[in-house]
C-alpha cells in the first residue's frame, strides 16, 4: 500500500467514526430523555413566586412639570438636539416637506393641518393643537401618543433634552408663542 492509500483510509475512517458518534449521541439522548415515554412528564426546577409591583407604571404616570422644564431650557441645546430631526423635517420658514412635515409655525397650529402633506390616519384623528404639552408627549414617545403614526423616530426620553428641543421649536415661528405659566 502506498502512502496515498493510507491517507484515504484515514479520511474514510474519520468520516465513518464521526457518523457513528453522531448516531450514538442521538441514541443516548433519546434514552436519557425518553421522548416517547408513556410516563407522566416530570416538571423540572421550581417556581419562585414574585410579588409584582407597579413601580414602572407609577414612574410613567408621574406628572412632569413642563413649565419648570421649559423655564430652564436652553435654545442652543435644543438646536443641537434638532439635528436628529433634519433628515425628515425642515425647520426653515417656507421649508419644504420631507419624509415628515415642515416644522415652521408648528407650536400652536392644529395637529395634522398642513394641506401639502399626507398625514397618517392616527394623527388626522387627533383634534387638538400642537401645544408644548402635546408636543412633549408626542416627541417623547410618538408610537405611544399616536398608534399608527408614520413617524418612525423612537422618541427623546430625557425630559431636559426634550424641553430644550421644544423651546427651539417654539422659536421657529412667525409669532413665537409664549411659554406656559
Amino acid at each position: 500500500m502506498s502512502k496515498e492509500d493510507l491517507e484515504m483510509n484515514k479520511v474514510a475512517a474519520s468520516i465513518l467514526l464521526a457518523g457513528v458518534i453522531a448516531m450514538l449521541s442521538a441514541f443516548a439522548t433519546n434514552i436519557m430523555y425518553e421522548p416517547n415515554s408513556p410516563y407522566i412528564e416530570q416538571k423540572r426546577g421550581y417556581k419562585i413566586d414574585v410579588v409584582e409591583t407597579n413601580t414602572k407604571k407609577a414612574a410613567e404616570e408621574e406628572e412632569i412639570d413642563i413649565v419648570a422644564l421649559l423655564a430652564s431650557a436652553d435654545i442652543a441645546k435644543g438646536q443641537k438636539t434638532a439635528k436628529k430631526c433634519v433628515a425628515c423635517h425642515s425647520f426653515d420658514k417656507g421649508g419644504a416637506n420631507k419624509v415628515g412635515p415642515a416644522l415652521w409655525n408648528l407650536v400652536g397650529r392644529p395637529i395634522a393641518s398642513l394641506d401639502n402633506y399626507t398625514y397618517s390616519d392616527a394623527l388626522k384623528a387627533i383634534d387638538k393643537n400642537w401645544t408644548y404639552d402635546e408636543l412633549f408627549a408626542f416627541i417623547k414617545a410618538p408610537k405611544k401618543y399616536a398608534k399608527g403614526t408614520k413617524m418612525s423616530f423612537a422618541g427623546i426620553r430625557k425630559n431636559k433634552q426634550l424641553a430644550d428641543l421644544l423651546l427651539y421649536l417654539g422659536s421657529k415661528n412667525d409669532n413665537p408663542p409664549s411659554l406656559p405659566q
